[in-house]
């Protein structure tokens, strides 16, 4: 890999179509078949959590290969305080070029950014395996909790990462999810109308049917 070759900028109008294709092509049948994360990504650039300084696309000679994105949201503090925070995604690496250092290199660089618009921490649901080599630590350990789930369930997805260190010492609570990413499967399916037809097939692994 040639980090000479590769491009990390902010997204603009004209990519929006290829980036959706990107992100179709990159969470197809992964968590359950098809995806809904190419129509996520079309209803969040409109929402106005959505952080369009931290909207990421990667370029390799030329070709995208990968985004992502940030929301804001909040962490409702267990003393009645709201924490203002980061969420992340949906982020990706076409499939052809995954686990060859290009995620990392674009989450770092996200991150980065992230952190230097001022930003005090980053939660969000992923791979402790991945995401953990980027600083990210299990939520749990910082005393926050992933809404409507009850405490003592397993949320080892939930991950965390502060951007200025202590931002969340002395806080427990509760994250919100950002209303945004929850869509209705009805428009989903609509939506991907829009694309060349994909065979959707249940896979194991899958989390969601």
């Amino acid at each position: 890999m040639n980090k000479n070759d590769i491009i990390i900028r902010l997204e603009n109008k004209d990519d929006y179509r290829a980036v959706e294709h990107l992100v179709r092509e990159a969470f197809w049948n992964v968590y359950r078949p098809g995806c809904s994360e190419h129509y996520v990504i079309h209803v969040l650039r409109d929402d106005p959590a959505f952080v369009r300084g931290l909207d990421f696309v990667m370029e390799l000679d030329g070709r995208l290969i990968g985004q992502n994105m940030f929301m804001e949201t909040v962490i409702e503090a267990d003393d009645g305080r709201i924490i203002p925070v980061l969420t992340m995604g949906p982020i990706c690496i076409t499939p052809e070029l995954k686990r060859q250092g290009f995620g990392k290199m674009l989450l770092d660089r996200s991150l980065d950014k992230a952190a230097e618009l001022g930003y005090g921490a980053v939660l969000f649901e992923g791979n402790i395996g991945f995401y953990g080599k980027s600083g990210f630590g299990y939520s749990r350990s910082f005393g926050i909790r992933y809404h409507d789930m009850p405490e003592d369930s397993d949320q080892s997805f939930f991950l965390c990462k502060e951007l200025k260190a202590g931002y969340l010492d002395g806080i427990t609570g509760v994250y919100q999810t950002p209303q945004g990413y929850y869509v209705s499967d009805a428009e989903v399916e609509e939506f991907d109308k829009g694309f060349p037809p994909k065979l959707k097939q249940k896979l194991a692994g899958q989390i969601f049917e």
